[in-house]
């Protein structure tokens, strides 16, 4: 009971929402060098969280440069943090450690609502700032359109916090008629290797974003010209960065300016380079509204944990 009021409470928030229009030494944290001592005294460290997409080391890895790059241009020590999974990065960010936090868009919303989180940017990449959910399936499978997965194998990419992969394609089951009592449903580690279970026909369908059969990483795995969308949702504002709410507003603004004028210079280039981004542009609270609605129309039809 406790876990279906609380997921209850939070539907209400995002509807509520929609109608009205710092961190400790752990595991994962690595200490970006301060370009300066501060004559006045010591400046306190900036903490940037940056979600485990790609895994632990892999995400210090491609983050460290920009993490080096907002250091030089804040004249600040930035402290970079991730950790070895999910469940514990959201645990950091519930208890409100990161002063800058790049995560998932559903990761944003409740955050928002919760910790008075404020988005300030959002990823551009491969050109494009936004992802639409979709649902792939086998081009020999039969399957034309998303009614005709009812009984059949789902595979969804992530879990149950994957704002893309599952609840944006669990939505588009929704306005097609499919409850998720209506379908098995599954999870692989990532919408590649979601992709990857129905082109060996371990599943009938999986959930993924509209850029997924155009990974290179993908591509070296399998032949993805014997997949395809069977359907493709709205297009959604992309993963966003954002800052505690009660940061000092001029820290803020040189926060977003820095991300925001990445692509102006070669250093920042290369930064942007190494985290597979192509920029960070700006990004405003308004633009998750159609996420809201989709949180609150998944949490509503299926009784899953959050």
């Amino acid at each position: 009971m406790p876990g279906i009021l609380a997921r209850l409470a939070f539907v209400g928030t995002c509807a509520a929402m929609l109608a009205a229009a710092q961190a400790g030494d752990g595991p994962g944290a690595v200490a970006v060098p301060p370009p300066a001592a501060d004559p006045g005294g010591e400046v306190p460290s900036l903490i940037l969280g940056v979600f485990p997409r790609r895994g632990h080391d892999t995400t210090l890895e491609l983050f460290r440069p920009l993490a080096d790059h907002l250091a030089a241009t804040l004249d600040r020590r930035v402290k970079l943090v991730t950790t070895y999974d999910f469940p514990s990065f959201w645990r950091l960010v519930v208890d409100r450690r990161f002063d800058l936090v790049h995560y998932n868009q559903y990761h944003y919303v409740r955050s928002h609502s919760d910790q008075g989180y404020e988005v300030i940017a959002k990823n551009e990449e491969f050109g494009r700032s936004t992802l639409a959910p979709t649902i792939v399936v086998r081009r020999d499978s039969g399957i034309g359109k998303l009614s005709d997965l009812r009984g059949k194998r789902l595979v969804f990419g992530g879990g149950r916090r994957a704002m893309i992969s599952y609840l944006g394609a669990t939505f588009l089951l929704l306005q097609a008629g499919l409850d998720p009592g209506d379908y098995s449903a599954r999870f692989a580690l990532n919408p590649l290797r979601a992709c990857a279970a129905v082109f060996y026909h371990q599943a009938d369908a999986a959930g993924a974003g509209d850029i997924t059969l155009d990974l290179p990483a993908l591509r070296e795995q399998i032949d993805t010209s014997q997949l395809r969308y069977v359907a493709v949702g709205p297009p959604l504002a992309h993963l966003p960065w954002a800052v505690r709410g009660d940061l000092a507003p001029d820290l803020r603004a040189r926060i977003r300016d820095t991300l925001v004028g990445m692509a102006a210079d070669e250093a920042g280039r290369k930064a942007l380079r190494r985290a597979r981004l192509t920029r960070i542009v700006p990004a405003y609270d308004g633009e998750y509204d159609p996420h809201r609605r989709i949180i609150a129309a998944v949490l509503q039809a299926a009784n899953v944990g959050y």
